[in-house]
C-alpha cells in the first residue's frame, strides 16, 4: 500500500488556488491543545506544537515498536493547523487585535484509523517517551466544519487580512453571509515551516465558515 500524503490526496482541502473558492468540508479528527497567547512568542504555544507532534509521531512510528493500530497504514504527517479567537469578539482575519490576547486550538489531522481508546493510548506511550510535555492537554477533536470560503495566502502572516477582504468580497458577491460562531472559526492551516522559509514564500490557507442568506 502507498503511503498516504493528505496533502497531496485532498488538494481541495489543502491546495487551494490564490483566488477565494467554496468547499464543503468532511468531519476531520485532530489531536488538539487549546491555549492562549502570542504564537511568536508564547511558551505555552511552543509546548502546545511540542506536544502535538510528540503524539502525532507516536502514532506514525507505532509499527516500529509493534504498537500500531488495526488497519494502520503508512502515511505523511499532516500539517500543523489552528482555530483563533479573541477575548473581545470572534477573530475575522481582519481586525488587528492584540496578539497576547488570541486564544487558539492548535491541532494536527489524526488518520482515519485512529480511534479514540487508541488515542489515549498514543498519549500514554507519548508521555512516556516526552516526560517533559503535559501530554495530557490533548485531546480528540472531531471538527464538522461544514461550507467554508478558501484561499491559499502567499507570504506574511500579518499580510492575512488583504486575502480576507478578497473572501469577504466572494462570500458577498455569491450570496452568502460569514457563519464564524463560539463553534466554526477563523481557520489557518500552515503548508510551510516559517523558521525555514522567507516570509514572502509563506503559505498558508485560510478558510471561514460561511451559510447562506
Amino acid at each position: 500500500m502507498k503511503k498516504i500524503d493528505y496533502k497531496k490526496e485532498y488538494k481541495d482541502i489543502y491546495m487551494p488556488a490564490m483566488k477565494p473558492s467554496l468547499i464543503e468540508m468532511p468531519v476531520i479528527q485532530y489531536v488538539c491543545v487549546d491555549g492562549m497567547g502570542n504564537p511568536n512568542t508564547s511558551p505555552e504555544y511552543k509546548e502546545a506544537l511540542a506536544i502535538l507532534y510528540a503524539i502525532s509521531y507516536t502514532i506514525k512510528m507505532s509499527p516500529k515498536k509493534g504498537t500500531q493500530p488495526k488497519d494502520y497504514f503508512e502515511y505523511v504527517v499532516p500539517p500543523l493547523e489552528g482555530l483563533w479567537f479573541g477575548e473581545e469578539g470572534y477573530f475575522d482575519g481582519t481586525r488587528i487585535v492584540d496578539k497576547d490576547k488570541f486564544h487558539w486550538k492548535s491541532m494536527i489531522r489524526l488518520p482515519e484509523f485512529v480511534t479514540r481508546e487508541y488515542f489515549e493510548e498514543a498519549k500514554r506511550q507519548a508521555a512516556l517517551q516526552k516526560p517533559e510535555l503535559d501530554i495530557q492537554k490533548a485531546y480528540f477533536f472531531e471538527y464538522d466544519e461544514g461550507l467554508c470560503v478558501q484561499i491559499m495566502h502567499k507570504g506574511s502572516y500579518d499580510d492575512e487580512p488583504a486575502s480576507v477582504q478578497k473572501m469577504n468580497q466572494f462570500i458577498a458577491d455569491n450570496h452568502f453571509l460569514t457563519d464564524i460562531n463560539d463553534i466554526r472559526l477563523h481557520h489557518e492551516i500552515y503548508l510551510s515551516d516559517p523558521r525555514k522559509t522567507k516570509q514572502d514564500n509563506l503559505k498558508t490557507v485560510i478558510r471561514h465558515p460561511i451559510r447562506k442568506k
